[in-house]
This record gives structure tokens, C-alpha cells and sequence, in this order.
């Protein structure tokens, strides 16, 4: 069979359709599809082609590509659907018309449905026995006697050996039908979506065995409502064998929707159409319905898990750095001692030792010692400790050292510390130490830019989100590139000490451009001009463009080359200069100066006025991070470990992780507590993100300590938020 030619869609279809979903511009869309299928990057489009696109924000732009890579995505499978159809020799033209204007995969797919190459269904064998016709008989409900019309079947040659049998294969054939009927599977659909019940039940015997998932071993909640953790806690546990889940919906009301479609009598072939549609749902249409039901029951908590994580992930991603410090990081341990490493201001490798806290005066007193002395080698102006076990005994111990000068000392977070330790990057750059002492330094760098360090690290292991490991890993994968990249582009990097890792995420770089910045570095020295991007083996022009106004090239001779203002615009900023006869660094030191600017002067076609205001702002505070300050946090003297901790008591903690039913709270015992949403604020709360951010500072109210299960409950009610 010849390949079959289909017309393509008109490319304004999809820029219209896009447009008034999102309620923007259709030219504007166009424009941004434009640019992003010349592999311009989201972050370059919105920081940089503000003219072209009317200034969209990095989330509408986000979408447009989402949404315009569905829609091809449509295409490709209304391809293929026309392509099989029409192998098969029965694509009629309003069949063809109708898969062409199909606007969804879901009704693609109905209409495919009946032309899907399937198994040897009842149906199927009914119709190799001569049944069809008197299928069609019955179904057109004409008052025949349908047990008459049925005699003329009977064959045992074909197998049909009673009248009975003639019926049911024929019943079985309408079942098929009415299971392919697009209008039929429609309002099933909408019946399951409005009214389809998601229900769990625990596999007997396996009460003990799974008993974390309690909760779910009499569940039952509307679908529509069903908050995404709980669809994807009972998924969870159905797949580990524990729960029994369903989505149901009232049976008879469901058979009544198909009668009313399909029964035009009350006689006696109209009966046996009724005793078909009866079977058709319980058999065919109730199983494909409920299935599509619950992968889009799980696609919408994939969304809504996803979404937490996103917002979740960019908070940590953008926590205050301390920034460049002399930093001594410290990796609590009882049986094996603190691994202890010291890192220069540029996070550089100087030295490492291990102390011992628990056994005997005379370790501690060398311990003091060793600290001390390491403290005034190095001129350490923060000590960092990780919070892991064991981390308040040794917080108390370094107090406890009499330094020569005050000593700030930060508590820092081990989370995904191990996962970098024992990965490539870190035996790449650490070949001959161990993984503790890889930790160290983790912690250490984490302390002055969490950004640079968590980087190194998957996101999915960073402790933070909800059921992670069960959405769709494409999905995830995809958002929390696309919000690395966000936090990395919108904070800048510094290319003469960022990493390989921090490079990768830069708008236009990749991996392998990322790695041949850091070999040019290597073989060059370091970068003294963003015009030496130009030199790099693997950059051509787009990729330069595309990363340029990105990287930051601190004490350049070109002070606009640690700014975020692009390249491409250095002629107009120099002319700013040069209109104003002063130098070009005057024009970043001097307010008065560039209030004197005549913005309106210097538009043209390339540069509007929204990027004009940009480089104003940047000129003002070239290369600024705009992460909030470093504030230096403790917890509350005397509570170091859950016996500790009573009801009534006031602690202070770090909000490590927040979730869609509460918010995890490290408080400095080793436990995370929980703030559940109801405990957030004494009004309603419908997301926590509302009330919280990661890595935010709070004080909190105990409300219950559970030693026997190691759960601490916190409240915020009754503190202003």
C-alpha cells in the first residue's frame, strides 16, 4: 500500500489555537515558537528578545514550548492513525476529515479505536462464525423475532450449535460496537470524571506487611477531589501488592446512559440490545474507560507532585550564599570521628583531618587543639556542620573551642551530600579520598553557594518534593532542568571558577561546550574578555549569543563584562557613554549620570525600550545576585535530641521540604517535624507555599511528640503569617 499524503497543519492554526488558550497574542506566539525552533534557549528569550516577544515571562514562554511540542506530538500520531487506516482500505473521506480535525489525542484515539489491529476478541470470533448479520439484524431494532432470525444461523459446521449461541455471539458483536461508539465512550467518560469514585482496600493478609499504608486500607474519595498525594501514595501501595484500587461509578446509572443512546423499544431485539450495552459495560467499556480515568487521575497528581517539587526545588536553588569565605566544614561521625576539611575563599581544597568527640578527655583536648590550629592556618571565618547524626553533640563541642576571634558556626544541610560523594564529578575531582571526606567539602561549598554545589547533585535526590520516584520521570525530568537552568541563568556565572556541572546549565552550553570552556580555561588561563568566547573550539555565534549575557568575568577591562547586559549590546551602552562624555564605568558608579540618560534616544528596531530599562537596571547593579542576604540561624539552646522536646515548647527551625498535606521542619534532632496544612495558619490553606518557603527560618509550637514513632508535630496557629 502506498504511503498515504497528508496535508500538514497550517502553522497559524496552532500559533491561533496556542494564543487564545493562554490569552496572549497570536503574534507574539509565533514569534517565541520562532525563536525557540532556532534553539534559542527559555531563559535567552526572556531575558533578551523582550521586543520580539512582548516581553514574556519565563513561565508563558515555558508553555508556548510545551504546548506547541503536544500539538506536533498530535500530529505525528494523527499520521500514523491515517497511515494505518488507510493500509487497512477503509479511510473514507469523513473518516479522514474527522481524524484531521481531531483536536485532542483522546479523540484521536476513539476514532482509531475500531481500526486498531486487536486480539481475538468474542466479538471477533463471533464474526468468523457468520454472526455479523444478524447482529445488525438486532441492532437496528426493527421488531424482528429474534430467536426466528436467529434459527437461520444455527451451523454446526460453523460451530453455532443452539439458537442461544447465535444470540450471544451477536450480543457480543453489539458489545464491541457500542464499546467503539466515540458518543457512548464520551459520556462514560464525563460520568467517570464528574462521579468516578477512586476507592482502596487492603489485599487481605497483607495488614502487618503494609501497615504504613493504613490510611488506605478503607479509602474511598471522589476522583475529581482526590488530592495528588493520596492517588499516588494508593498507587504506590497497589504496586508494592498491598492495596486493591478501583474507580468506579454507579453501574446502573452508567447502563442507563447507554440505553438511552442505543434502545429504541420495548420489544424483544430491543431486549437483547439492552442485555448487550449491560454487557458491554461491564466487560469492555468499564475497564478501557476506568483505565483512561486512572492514568489521567495520575497524570493530574504527576502535574500537581511536579509542580511542589518545581517551586520547592528553585526555592533551595535560590537560598542566600554566604559567599566567598574561608570556610571549615565538618562531617559529624561517633564511631569513625568528624571529618573535618578546610576550603579557601573560592572553595579550593586545603586540608583535611579527622576528630574524635567520644572517646576520652585527652582525644577532645587534641581535638581543641587541632581545630584551633586549623582555624588561625587557614584564617577560617566560618565553620559549617552538617546536620546529620550526631550534628548538635558536635555543634555543642566547637562551641565549646576558645578561638582566637569569634566564630560563626552554620548548620548546613546533608541532604544528597552522600549521592555527590560517591559520584563521578566527585571522585573526578577528589580521586584519593574517601567519601566522607568528599561530604566535608560538599557541605563546606554547599554553605557558600548552594546553587553552585547542588548542581552536582540529581534533584530527585536532594530531599525535597513528594513521591518523586512515582511520576512520570520524563515529566520531572524536564521540569527540574528546565529549573536548574532557570536559577543558574538568572543568578549568572562566574566562568573563571564555575564548574563544569554549574557551566552545563548555562543558556546555549550543554555538556560538551561546558567542558570545552573549562579546557580553554585550563590551556589559556583565565578569561579576561567575553570576546575570547568567540576563540573556544565547539562555540560557534549561536552558542555565544546564546550564553553571553550569562556569564560574568569579574575585574574584566571591560566592566560591562561582569554584568548581565549582553554583548550584542555594549555598542549602544558605549554610545550612552560617549553622549554623556564620561567613561563607562562612570556610567555604573555615578546615579546621577544615568538619570541623565535619554533612553528614548537610542531605540531602534533591535533594541525597544523594554531592553533599554534592562540595561539601565543592570548599570546600577552590574552582575547583582538576586538571591536574598545570608542571615545567620540557630536553634534553640538545650534541644538536641526528641526526648528534648515537650509539648507547649517554642522551637525554632529550617524548613527543609514542603509537600502538598504539610511542611517538614529540621528543628536540630536528627527528626524533621511536620507542620501538617491544617497547622499553618488560622485560615484556611490551600497550598503551603503560601505561608512558606523552603530554607525558611520559623518559630514554631509543639504540638505532640511521638518518640515510639519518631514523629514530632509543630503548629503555626496563633502567629501572624
Amino acid at each position: 500500500m502506498s504511503k498515504l499524503e497528508i496535508p500538514p497543519k497550517e502553522p497559524f492554526e496552532y500559533y491561533a489555537l496556542i494564543a487564545k488558550e493562554l490569552s496572549l497574542k497570536e503574534q507574539r506566539v509565533e514569534a517565541t515558537v520562532t525563536l525557540l525552533d532556532g534553539a534559542a534557549t527559555v531563559p535567552f528569550i526572556a531575558r533578551y528578545r523582550k521586543e520580539v516577544t512582548g516581553s514574556l515571562d519565563e513561565v508563558a514562554i515555558t508553555r508556548i514550548r510545551d504546548r506547541i511540542h503536544q500539538l506536533r506530538e498530535l500530529d505525528k500520531r494523527r499520521a500514523t492513525v491515517l497511515q494505518s487506516i488507510h493500509e487497512q482500505g477503509k479511510l473514507t473521506e469523513e473518516l479522514k476529515k474527522k481524524i484531521l480535525a481531531a483536536e485532542t489525542m483522546t479523540v484521536l484515539e476513539d476514532l482509531y479505536l475500531p481500526f486498531r489491529p486487536k486480539r481475538r476478541t468474542r466479538a471477533i470470533i463471533a464474526q468468523e462464525k457468520g454472526l455479523e448479520p444478524l447482529a445488525k439484524a438486532i441492532f437496528a431494532q426493527t421488531g424482528i423475532d429474534c430467536e426466528e432470525e436467529a434459527k437461520k444461523y444455527v451451523d454446526e459446521k460453523k460451530k453455532v450449535v443452539s439458537v442461544e449461541e447465535a444470540l450471544a455471539g451477536a450480543r457480543d458483536i453489539i458489545a464491541e460496537w457500542v464499546n467503539e461508539n466515540i458518543q457512548a465512550r464520551q459520556l462514560l467518560r464525563k460520568l467517570y470524571t464528574e462521579k468516578g469514585v477512586v476507592r482502596s482496600r487492603v489485599i487481605r493478609g497483607k495488614e502487618e506487611e503494609g501497615v504504613k499504608y493504613k490510611d488506605y486500607f478503607e479509602w474511598e474519595q471522589l476522583g475529581a477531589k482526590a488530592p495528588s498525594h493520596r492517588i499516588l501514595a494508593s498507587r504506590r501501595g497497589e504496586k508494592e501488592g498491598i492495596l486493591m484500587v478501583r474507580v468506579i461509578v454507579p453501574e446502573k446509572e452508567a447502563v442507563e446512559i447507554l440505553r438511552s443512546l442505543f434502545v429504541r423499544s420495548d420489544k424483544a431485539d430491543s431486549g437483547q440490545v439492552a442485555m448487550a450495552l449491560e454487557d458491554s459495560f461491564k466487560r469492555l467499556l468499564s475497564v478501557s474507560i476506568e483505565t483512561e480515568i486512572r492514568l489521567e487521575l495520575k497524570r493530574r497528581a504527576d502535574q500537581e507532585a511536579v509542580k511542589i517539587f518545581n517551586e520547592n526545588l528553585r526555592q533551595l536553588l535560590m537560598a542566600p550564599p554566604m559567599g566567598q569565605k574561608a570556610v571549615m566544614a565538618i562531617d559529624p561521625g561517633v564511631r569513625t570521628g568528624c571529618k573535618v576539611v578546610c576550603l579557601d575563599p573560592q572553595g579550593k581544597f586545603l586540608e583535611f583531618t579527622t576528630v574524635y568527640l567520644s572517646t576520652g578527655e585527652s582525644k577532645k583536648e587534641q581535638a581543641h587543639g587541632v581545630l584551633k590550629n586549623l582555624v588561625e592556618k587557614h584564617r577560617i571565618e566560618v565553620i559549617a556542620i552538617g546536620n546529620g547524626t550526631a550534628s548538635r553533640e558536635t555543634e555543642s563541642f566547637v562551641k565549646s573551642v576558645s578561638f582566637e576571634r569569634e566564630m560563626p558556626i552554620v548548620m548546613v544541610s546533608e541532604t544528597g551530600a552522600s549521592i555527590y560523594s560517591a559520584s563521578e564529578v566527585a571522585r573526578e575531582e577528589f580521586p584519593d579520598f574517601d567519601v566522607t571526606v568528599r561530604g566535608s567539602v560538599s557541605i563546606g561549598r554547599r554553605l557558600m553557594d548552594p546553587l553552585a554545589e547542588l548542581v552536582k547533585i540529581d534533584p530527585k535526590s536532594i530531599g525535597i518534593g513528594q513521591y518523586q520516584h512515582d511520576v512520570d520521570q520524563k515529566l520531572l525530568r524536564q521540569n527540574l532542568d528546565d529549573v536548574v537552568t532557570s536559577c543558574v541563568n538568572q543568578v549568572g556565572v562566574e566562568i573563571n571558577t564555575a564548574s563544569k556541572e554549574l557551566l552545563t546549565y548555562v543558556s546555549g552550553l550543554g555538556p560538551a561546550r561546558a567542558q570545552s570552556i573549562i579546557d580553554h580555561r585550563n590551556k589559556k588561563g583565565p578569561f579576561k574578555s567575553r570576546t575570547q568566547l568567540y576563540d573556544i573550539s565547539g562555540l560557534g555565534e549561536k552558542a555565544v549569543e546564546q550564553a553571553a549575557g550569562f556569564l560574568r568575568i569579574r575585574n574584566a577591562q571591560n566592566p560591562l563584562d561582569a554584568s548581565a547586559v549582553h554583548i550584542e549590546s555594549y555598542s549602544v551602552v558605549e554610545a550612552m557613554a560617549r553622549d554623556l562624555n564620561c567613561p563607562l564605568i562612570d556610567l555604573m558608579t555615578d546615579q546621577l549620570l544615568r538619570e541623565r540618560i535619554p533612553l528614548e534616544k537610542y531605540v531602534t528596531a533591535q533594541f525597544g525600550m523594554p531592553t533599554l530599562l534592562d540595561i539601565k537596571l543592570e548599570l546600577a547593579k552590574p552582575g547583582r545576585d538576586p538571591r536574598p542576604p545570608f542571615e545567620l540561624f540557630t536553634y534553640k539552646e538545650g534541644v538536641e535530641t526528641m526526648e528534648d522536646i515537650q509539648p507547649g515548647m517554642t522551637l525554632t527551625g529550617v524548613v527543609t521540604n514542603i509537600t502538598a498535606f504539610g511542611v517538614f521542619v529540621d528543628v536540630g534532632v536528627h527528626h524533621d517535624a511536620l507542620i501538617h496544612i491544617s497547622q499553618l495558619s488560622d485560615r484556611f490553606v490551600k497550598d503551603p507555599h503560601e505561608i512558606v518557603h523552603v530554607h525558611q527560618k520559623i518559630t514554631a509550637t509543639v504540638l505532640e511528640v511521638d518518640l515510639h514513632r519518631q514523629r514530632i508535630a509543630l503548629t503555626l496557629r496563633g502567629k501572624p503569617n
